[in-house]
């Protein structure tokens, strides 16, 4: 099968990332912001923008409370699907798979980059949990400050989720509608990719 342009390679995870290095160049605001899907335990889907902090070897990172929604959704059902769409590049990157917890060095690291404010939040902040008021929040914000200080560790409650992937999608913009895709499967990870074009 021809594959060349944007859609050449043969590893689907260097293309995501050669994809999202052009729409560093182009894309006014988080070029690495994702449209991700989860599931209840009863099934009921919910979906929410984040931010993709990391393609590694195994898949996509990103980081949350755990306690959030979907946090909590992860652990029932840890299975999630993730849309990265650039706009500006007329291009879209669909992905589902299997999802495992990242709470080690590698989110240790993360934390620390953030900003002192960030981390000083994700330890105030009861994510998806009923809130009184702004101030109530604020107010936890200053007790946590003088609490933990200018150098406070990563929250137990508090990581990654990495998303190893079975499916890849490679969509691009087509006259007429007329788009291309290239669809990247496996039953599980670690075998090798089956590649088809597929109609748009």
């Amino acid at each position: 099968m021809e594959r060349n342009g944007i859609f050449a390679g043969d590893d689907p995870f260097e293309i995501v990332r050669r994809w999202l290095d052009a729409a560093e160049e182009s894309e006014i605001n988080d070029p690495n912001a994702v449209a991700l899907a989860t599931a209840d335990a009863d099934g009921l889907p919910n979906v929410r923008m984040v931010l993709l902090k990391e393609i590694d070897a195994d898949g996509f990172v990103f980081y949350t409370n755990y306690g959030s929604a979907k946090g909590r959704e992860l652990e029932v059902n840890p299975q999630a699907a993730m849309v990265l769409h650039w706009k500006s590049l007329r291009r879209q990157v669909r992905l589902r798979g299997h999802v495992t917890r990242e709470e080690g060095p590698q989110a240790d690291a993360y934390y620390a980059s953030r900003s002192l404010k960030s981390r000083l939040g994700a330890w105030a902040s009861q994510q998806s949990q009923p809130l009184g008021s702004r101030a109530a929040l604020m107010a936890e914000v200053a007790r946590v400050t003088a609490q933990k200080g200018s150098n406070p560790p990563r929250p137990p409650f508090w990581g990654g989720f990495r998303i190893t992937p079975v499916e890849i999608e490679f969509w691009a913009d087509g006259k007429f509608r007329l788009h291309d895709r290239f669809v990247w499967r496996r039953t599980t990870p670690g075998e090798s990719w089956k590649i088809e074009r597929i109609s748009p």
